[in-house]
């Protein structure tokens, strides 16, 4: 699905992270756009309610025994009519260093400059699938004209319905300051994978992000 985002005119990174954890360094990509209708009778285009959402993060560890970098790739294409307030039935397609996987369900997104919320519950298109439920919130609270506290924090929960398979659950969060559009301070990766019995990981470090 990465294709569509040609389709979907000039598209623009929100943002690129780069993490460097305790145990880890990660580069994280991210982006929202809206469709846009052409434009009719000399006036200016304007935004269908179709939504494109791209990620894409790579992470290698700093030991031998973590093995190879880990990748993986999100392109995601929602329906917004107003009426649902946010909510938006979507598509998802994803390649992991497993291979790829396409999913399907339901999606919250409200998107602006100061707050970023967004979120779904997905499940794989296949007989056995795994269940996602992801959220996304971000915040950036102006200090000045060109000062600001930022905030961000994600989960994710990925629940098997096959019996063998674990479960995973993964946590982030940042906390920094903002000037202009590039945003520093703390971070923390957490990540928990499962059955019965968990085995936890923990990434402490900073981030630098820049805003496009």
């Amino acid at each position: 699905m990465a294709f569509v985002a040609l389709l979907a005119g000039p598209a623009r990174a929100q943002n690129v992270e780069v993490f460097v954890g305790h145990q880890r360094a990660t580069l994280d990509v991210m982006f929202f756009k809206f469709f846009e209708l052409p434009a009719r009778g000399g006036q200016e285009p304007s935004r269908s309610d179709v939504l494109f959402f791209f990620r894409a993060r790579a992470g290698v560890g700093y030991q031998a025994a973590d093995g190879a970098p880990q990748f993986g790739l999100t392109s995601a294409l929602s329906w917004n009519p107003s009426l649902l307030k946010g909510f938006a039935p979507v598509l998802v397609g994803q390649v992991f260093n497993r291979g790829p996987v396409a999913k399907a369900g339901v999606q919250y997104a409200r998107v602006s400059r100061q707050l970023t919320a967004f979120s779904w519950v997905v499940s794989e298109l296949q007989r056995t699938p795994a269940v996602d439920v992801f959220a996304l919130v971000r915040a950036v609270h102006p200090l000045s004209e060109l000062l600001a506290l930022f905030f961000q924090v994600e989960a994710l929960a990925s629940f098997p319905t096959h019996a063998e398979q674990p479960f995973s659950f993964t946590e982030r969060a940042r906390v920094g300051l903002q000037l202009h559009r590039v945003q520093l301070g703390p971070a923390l990766d957490v990540s928990h994978v499962g059955r019965g019995e968990f085995v936890h990981t923990l990434n402490v470090g900073g981030f630098a992000r820049v805003e496009f």
